[in-house]
């Protein structure tokens, strides 16, 4: 792969962009298009191919905002790091931000703040991401960082050893040194799963993430990090054709590899039902949180506990909140989800719907647990009103169309990602609503039935440790 000459960096950083001029060779042709415009439908562009080493393609035009939205994905996540490897996955995200080949450390950040825009990354169930939102005339540069980092990653002792020590200070302040900390998103995985893939400490176990070694990097690196195991995402105000053609001209020329073999995260069908309970030493008030298995992805029973979520959980409409906070006063608020870390797509794996509350001291648990259960019985016994499931489906829609419409594109761009890494469909954006008007309220009803069964539910209590502190003599 061509190294970008030093003008057209030094000029990026300075707000300019000088391209550099070279033929590019064709690309393939597409496997999807977008829909027809429709007014109660959402129709997003989609241009969707492969590079001959594999590097799976997204393109999205949409000249509306001049800015472009880049992203890379990864199929590389929290549950499918190695064993004995605790926390592996995020330690390589923080590993990709370091030096390159052709890049010295922060050169790449430069080159995106210095033209007014923004670049990050992210670890989650089942892939790794890195993205950035910049003006348009900023593509072609950015793209070559991209394809940099995954071409020419330069590993180090030095870089490493700071990043592990970045990584447990990430730690420390994000759940050990404060309350709630892995509450529920750490802790509910671990308690209702049983396959060690789904159930570890994904953020990183502190023995693990020090035995990590330079050669375990490289070998990381060397599987996961290869274009067959990536696609790649540009959204935005962009030349089709001249996008096509940097991307063929800096990602064409990495070599094909395979990609990494599956691991198997299934899970057992959970038939009895579980409790963990545990004191949070720095919590000032106690918390509960219920989980229940989750549909397989993309099966209409699926579809249906999206809008299960919604007519329990999400909104003070929902049946949780008027139970549990309006009527009973047990919180101000109850929380959850699907996905705690993302949302009701972007995952690929078994996932645990999480509802959770932090409650009033005088409030015993159990109490609380027998008024969710009352709850979630009625929903499998009663089918749903029209207007309720109706009312369901709408906040679906307009959660999607705020992710899809988001003004730096970067809700978008994760669909998009998320369909093509766990899918090879990006097109399925566009039919989300359909699936959606699919479900009644008879399959609402037995999708409860079945996945809202008292033996499924797992039970996380926690105690309060701070407030028996203050009342220790």
């Amino acid at each position: 792969m061509p190294k970008l000459p030093i003008l057209v960096l030094a000029t990026a950083l300075a707000g300019l962009v000088v391209l550099p001029a070279r033929a590019a060779a064709p690309a393939t042709s597409p496997t999807a298009a977008a829909p027809a415009a429709s007014a109660d439908q959402l129709a997003v562009p989609v241009d969707y191919y492969r590079l001959p080493n594999g590097l799976r393609v997204v393109l999205s035009h949409d000249a509306s905002v001049p800015t472009v939205t880049v992203a890379v994905y990864y199929h590389i996540g929290f549950r499918i790091e190695p064993r004995d490897r605790t926390g592996f996955a995020h330690l390589f995200e923080h590993l990709m931000f370091q030096e390159t080949q052709n890049l010295g450390k922060g050169e790449a950040d430069r080159l995106v703040s210095g033209n007014g825009g923004v670049s990050n990354g992210s670890t989650r169930f089942d892939y790794t991401n890195y993205f950035e939102v910049v003006p348009s005339h900023v593509l072609e540069p950015v793209l070559w960082v991209e394809a940099e980092r995954m071409r020419g990653l330069a590993l180090s002792e030095a870089s490493l050893q700071n990043q592990k020590d970045v990584v447990k200070n990430e730690v420390r302040v994000n759940v050990l040194n404060r309350p709630y900390g892995g509450f529920p998103w750490i802790d509910m995985p671990q308690a209702a799963n049983r396959n060690w893939y789904n159930a570890h400490n994904f953020y990183g176990e502190f023995a693990d993430i020090d035995a990590a070694t330079l050669t375990d990097v490289r070998a990381f690196y060397d599987t996961y990090y290869v274009p067959s195991n990536a696609v790649l995402v540009v959204a935005g105000d962009f030349e089709p054709a001249a996008a096509r053609a940097a991307i063929e001209r800096y990602f064409g020329p990495l070599p094909a590899r395979p990609a990494p073999k599956a691991v198997d995260v299934s899970e057992a069908p959970q038939t009895q039902p579980r409790s963990v309970l545990r004191t949070d030493p720095l919590a000032p008030r106690p918390a509960l949180a219920v989980g229940y298995h989750v549909p397989p992805r993309n099966s209409p029973e699926w579809y249906a506990f999206g809008l299960i979520d919604q007519v329990l959980l999400q909104g003070e409409d929902s049946r949780l909140w008027q139970r549990l906070v309006k009527e009973r006063g047990y919180a101000d608020s109850v929380d959850g989800g699907v996905n705690l870390l993302g949302n009701l797509f972007d995952y690929e794996g078994p996932m645990v719907w999480t509802a959770y509350l932090v409650h009033d001291p005088a409030s015993q648990a159990g109490a609380i647990s027998r008024d969710i259960d009352a709850v979630v019985a009625r929903l499998g016994r009663e089918p749903v009103s029209a207007a309720e499931l109706e009312r369901a489906v709408t906040k679906v829609r307009s959660a999607l169309y705020d992710v899809a419409g988001s003004a730096d594109r970067f809700g978008l761009v994760d669909l998009l990602a998320s369909f093509a890494l766990f899918d090879d469909d990006p097109a399925r954006i566009n039919r989300i609503e359909a699936e959606l008007r699919q479900v009644t309220p008879e399959l609402i009803r037995s999708t409860a039935r079945r996945y809202l069964a008292p033996g499924g539910q797992t039970r996380l209590e926690l105690h309060a440790g701070a407030a028996h502190a203050e009342a220790a003599p």
